[in-house]
C-alpha cells in the first residue's frame, strides 16, 4: 500500500483548516468571523486541490458543501460468503469492493447495510454481526478529504442474484487466494482478510481504531 500521501502533514493541516471553518460557520454570528471561516475554507480546499491536481471547485463540492458540527461520516461493508467464498461487486472502473455505501440519515447500520447490498449486489441478507469499525485515514488509499469511519458487517445471505443498476456492472464469489483488483479506498486486501478471518472464528471479537 502507498504511504506517501497517509504521512504527509499537510492532509491532516488541511482536514483541521476545514474542521474548525465548518464548526465556526455553524455557531458563529459574527459577519466578519463568517467571512473569516469561509476564508479558511476555500484555503483548505486549495491546499487540497494544490497537492492533489484535483480542480478546486471539485475539491470543494467534495469536500465544503456540508453544515453544522463537523463529524466522520459512515461507510458500510457487508461480508457475504458462500461455499467459502466471499461476495464482490465489480464498480464502474473495473476494481472490486465488498457490497457498501455511505450510511443514509435514516438508516441503521444494519438497515443501510442490507439497503446497499440489495441495490449493488441484488441480494437480500441477515446482517449478524460487527466485524471491524476501521478509521480510513489508517487503513485505506488514498485516504479520503473528509473523515471516514468504515464498518465491516457479517452477513447470512438469504437469497437473489445480481441486478444491473447504476453502481456496479458486475458480481462475483472469490477466495482469499483469488482476490481481483479491489478499489482499495473503499475496502484493502488486508480487509477482505480480516473478513475471511472473522467467517472462520467460533467467537469472533470486533476490531476497532
Amino acid at each position: 500500500m502507498q504511504k506517501n500521501l497517509l504521512t504527509e502533514p499537510w492532509l491532516n493541516w488541511a482536514i483541521e483548516i476545514q474542521s474548525i471553518a465548518q464548526n465556526g460557520l455553524a455557531y458563529s454570528k459574527n459577519v466578519y468571523d463568517l467571512e473569516r471561516y469561509e476564508q479558511l475554507r476555500n484555503i483548505s480546499a486549495e491546499m487540497l486541490s494544490y497537492k492533489t491536481n484535483i480542480p478546486v471547485e471539485t475539491v470543494k463540492d467534495l469536500f465544503c458543501n456540508e453544515v453544522g458540527y463537523q463529524t466522520p461520516k459512515i461507510d458500510t461493508r457487508a461480508a457475504i460468503f458462500k461455499e467459502n467464498k466471499i461476495l464482490l461487486v465489480q464498480e464502474l472502473d473495473g476494481r472490486w469492493s465488498l457490497p457498501g455505501g455511505w450510511c443514509d440519515v435514516l438508516e441503521t447500520i444494519s438497515s443501510n447495510t442490507i439497503k446497499e447490498v440489495r441495490e449493488e449486489a441484488g441480494v437480500e441478507v441477515n446482517p449478524q454481526f460487527l466485524i471491524a469499525l476501521h478509521d480510513q485515514h489508517k487503513r485505506n488509499y488514498p485516504p479520503f478529504a473528509h473523515r471516514v469511519l468504515k464498518v465491516f458487517v457479517m452477513c447470512e445471505l438469504l437469497g437473489g442474484e445480481f441486478k444491473a443498476n447504476s453502481e456496479t456492472i458486475g458480481s462475483a464469489y472469490f477466495g482469499l487466494d483469488e482476490l481481483p483488483k479491489l478499489a482499495e479506498e473503499k475496502n484493502s486486501t488486508e480487509q477482505v482478510s480480516l473478513c475471511f478471518e472473522a467467517y472462520e472464528s467460533a467467537f469472533w471479537q470486533p476490531q476497532f481504531d
